[in-house]
């Protein structure tokens, strides 16, 4: 039986697209190692969002093809958002690769597998706006939690954005299809459920003609017993009343929310194409923070835009100052090739794009320290995710933590913690951006 190495880089996206691919090759005959050096194909799924993950993505071709020397491997294939944007590019440039597939051809793995095994070249591009939407996946996350993707592509055309390029027009998936899934990830283990999406907010619109994300949550939550749904990727200025509701008096709608703003100043947003202003942005996080008390909201922002001023940046560092977002990310511009900022005038430095990103880093520490020293002597519910073997703790995360991009709790237990119990933990420590505390049991 053939072994099958998997490296999934990028977004969480990316990764249910990786584990939709190890359920088809699973079902093909194959054998999934998590052992790279003991694979006989490695497949990298690529991301090729901005210029750092263009530069991860091919930093792990040469290093996968490194184990043809000197472990058992004799065939790469690279697959995902890098292969598709860079199609002509990618086989002439990296001839490490024995295969290639475009993000519309996931359904063509087993059988990229088997030509490379043969020892022939494989390269399969089908149209991304027609390709088969879901599918049976193997969980790659801990088994208590999972993504759920409910729509691919995207319409929104930000100026700096190339994902409409490379994953098409939005297409959602019908709600019978997610909760479908749904109720198998529930059957398999899982307890929380996040939904995601390039636009969770948009969702429906282009099957349905209107805004359907607080339907589908009601539909899930009436068809799976799963205690947390997270909501990731919702634009403020698609925020409904009915979602706002919904995420108010659905005890298993987690309060949170994440609401990628990427800036504050009318002006930046304009030359971005982001759709709503400045008090479309002030407008949703103050209903969102009257309607629904105790809400947590994350976001992501962006430096270093063509044309963003010394003005432009110091309005934004207030605004997260003032605003005391409890969760928060940034990242600095990259030119992308085919997106409309690409050619903006009023391109930035690099070296400025990196020192605002640190000033507007260190302002959010500020604030989120001073946050988690609150919850010192609170106890808070805590998902456990698993027990660290070198520091000797638990550690999992509350309903204020999305997996892999926000902070976790480490806490000690006089009685063994289960993957996938919930805990009350007393908080005694505050760490940046984790916490530390005890079970109390």
């Amino acid at each position: 039986m053939t072994k099958v190495g998997f490296i999934s880089l990028g977004c969480s996206k990316n990764l249910v697209d990786t584990e939709v691919m190890l359920h088809k090759l699973h079902t093909a005959g194959f054998e999934i190692t998590p052992a790279e050096e003991e694979a006989e194909i490695i497949i990298i799924n690529t991301c090729g969002f901005i210029e750092s993950a263009k530069r991860e993505a091919i930093d792990n071709i040469l290093d996968a093809a490194r184990l043809k020397e000197w472990g058992k491997c004799r065939h790469i294939i690279a697959t995902g958002c890098l292969v598709e944007r860079y199609r002509e590019e990618v086989m002439r440039e990296l001839p490490e690769l024995d295969g290639i597939l475009g993000v519309g051809s996931l359904c063509d793995i087993a059988e990229a597998c088997s030509a490379v095994m043969r020892g022939e070249k494989y390269s399969s591009f089908r149209d991304k706006e027609t390709s088969a939407l879901g599918g049976d996946r193997i969980i790659t996350t801990e088994p208590h939690t999972a993504y759920l993707k409910i729509s691919e592509g995207c319409d929104n055309l930000c100026t700096y954005c190339a994902i409409p390029l490379i994953r098409g027009r939005m297409r959602s998936r019908t709600v019978e299809d997610i909760v479908a899934e749904a109720q198998d990830l529930e059957s398999m283990g899982v307890k929380e459920l996040n939904l995601i999406a390039q636009d969770t907010t948009r969702y429906g619109l282009d099957i349905y003609g209107e805004y359907s994300l607080a339907r589908l949550v009601r539909e899930i939550t009436a068809k799976t017993n799963i205690p947390w749904i997270r909501l990731l990727y919702c634009y403020p200025d698609k925020i409904t009343d009915e979602l706002v509701a919904e995420l108010r008096d659905n005890p298993r709608l987690v309060k949170y929310m994440d609401i990628p703003i990427q800036h504050i100043s009318d002006s930046v947003l304009k030359r971005m194409n982001r759709h709503g202003s400045r008090a479309d942005i002030e407008s949703a996080i103050e209903r969102l923070r009257r309607e629904v008390p105790d809400i947590v909201l994350r976001t992501t922002a962006m430096v270093g835009f063509p044309g963003e001023s010394e003005t432009d940046f110091e309005e934004l560092c207030q605004f997260v100052k003032d605003v005391r977002f409890e969760r928060f990310g940034a990242f600095t511009f990259s030119p992308e090739e085919g997106t409309v900022a690409a050619e903006l005038d009023g391109q930035i430095d690099e070296q400025i794009k990196q020192d605002r990103y640190d000033i507007l880093m260190q302002t959010q520490l500020t604030v989120t320290e001073e946050q988690n020293a609150e919850k010192i002597g609170k106890t808070l519910k805590v998902l456990c995710d698993g027990f660290d073997t070198v520091a000797e703790v638990y550690y999992g995360r509350t309903y204020a933590d999305a997996p892999d991009v926000d902070g976790k709790v480490y806490f000690t237990s006089p009685r063994k913690i289960n993957s996938g119990a919930f805990v009350e933990v007393r908080i005694t420590e505050a760490l940046d951006y984790d916490l530390v505390g005890e079970a109390i049991l």
